[in-house]
């Protein structure tokens, strides 16, 4: 082999090799844990982030269901689980996760304000790994994201935003601010960058709690793929300045999915579609998406995620796999 041969072959090698890199995508499977919260993030680099595990019991449901899609990812372990609250929908299906895969980190808001302690399922899970107390501000490093905590604690971050027109007009509810010291305004709630995508999760925040991370300024920005908070249910007007052009809605059949909060999510200028975990019996067809963009259309089903394909250049891909049914969004112009 002659020396320009060579160099040409390590010139072509290299060449596959970036080739194949930039081939890579950040993953995001929406898991049906019947109307509660567990979304697992892969990167291109293969960590793993899991927001949320779903209920306990149902002989390990939901467990089973996060390691099938785990499974589907190449992810052997889970480098990050963030437990957005200790509501029982989302942390409640730890105990049974850690039996199925090993979970390196641990990351929460901090001490429970319903019960004052942390739940002992979770103490005797994170004994066995790494656990950490996340604010707004914070970084979780995983590799090829920037994953930024927004929201934490009851508290949002504080970083400069651009002013919001949408927040004219809006003013707190009342039945919110009864509830401040309930968990679900602890909520963590994350933008996730891969580029120019942006995802993002703010879990079951509240109405009020929304309002002081929107408004006067969107601290958040411009958003590609938005999880609707509290399962699908009411948002605050202001959120139209995240201008999301996809919205999937982690409902149940009987849980979320309220017929409020889809109309306002399709009304919502920017929004090209809105995906669903279920079904929701209670909307009916008039509030509910066509069956094609619902991952599980029967009350008794098997679980089908939803799952999304972004590249580094802000385009994506929504992936059904019940039917295999697959859109392409591209990139923002």
């Amino acid at each position: 082999m002659t020396q320009v041969h060579a160099i040409r072959i390590v010139l072509l090698s290299v060449a596959l090799a970036a080739a194949a890199n930039a081939a890579k995508t950040f993953d995001i499977y929406f898991i049906d844990v019947e109307g509660g919260q567990s979304t697992l993030l892969v990167s291109p680099s293969g960590q793993s982030l899991l927001i949320d595990t779903g209920f306990a019991g149902n002989g390990g449901r939901d467990a089973d269901r996060i390691a099938a899609a785990a499974k589907a990812a190449g992810v052997k372990r889970i480098d990050y689980l963030l437990i957005s609250h200790f509501h029982g929908d989302h942390v409640g299906g730890v105990a049974n996760l850690v039996e199925r895969l090993p979970v390196v980190n641990f990351l929460d808001h901090g001490d429970p304000v319903d019960t004052k302690a942390y739940p002992e399922a979770y103490v005797t899970a994170f004994e066995k790994g790494q656990h950490k107390t996340i604010s707004p501000g914070m970084a979780i490093p995983v590799k090829d994201l920037n994953v930024t905590v927004v929201a934490a604690g009851g508290l949002a971050i504080s970083r400069k935003g651009e002013p919001n027109s949408f927040c004219a007009g809006l003013a707190p509810h009342p039945e919110d601010e009864k509830g401040e010291m309930g968990e679900d305004p602890q909520s963590a709630g994350v933008v996730v960058e891969f580029g120019k995508f942006r995802f993002l999760d703010l879990a079951d925040l509240t109405w009020n709690k929304q309002l002081a991370l929107f408004c006067p300024e969107n601290r958040v920005g411009k958003i590609d793929l938005y999880l609707t908070s509290r399962h699908g249910g009411d948002s605050p007007k202001a959120f139209e300045a995240i201008a999301p052009r996809v919205a999937v809605m982690n409902n149940g059949p009987r849980k979320g999915g309220a017929a409020t909060a889809w109309h306002t999510l399709k009304d919502t200028p920017s929004v090209e579609d809105l995906w669903q975990l279920h079904f929701a019996i209670a909307g009916g067809k008039d509030a509910n998406s066509p069956d094609t963009f619902i991952a599980n259309v029967d009350e008794q089903c098997t679980g089908q995620y939803l799952k999304v394909s972004a590249n580094a250049d802000g385009s994506f891909t929504v992936f059904n796999p019940r039917n295999k049914f697959t859109k392409n969004y591209p990139a923002r112009k």
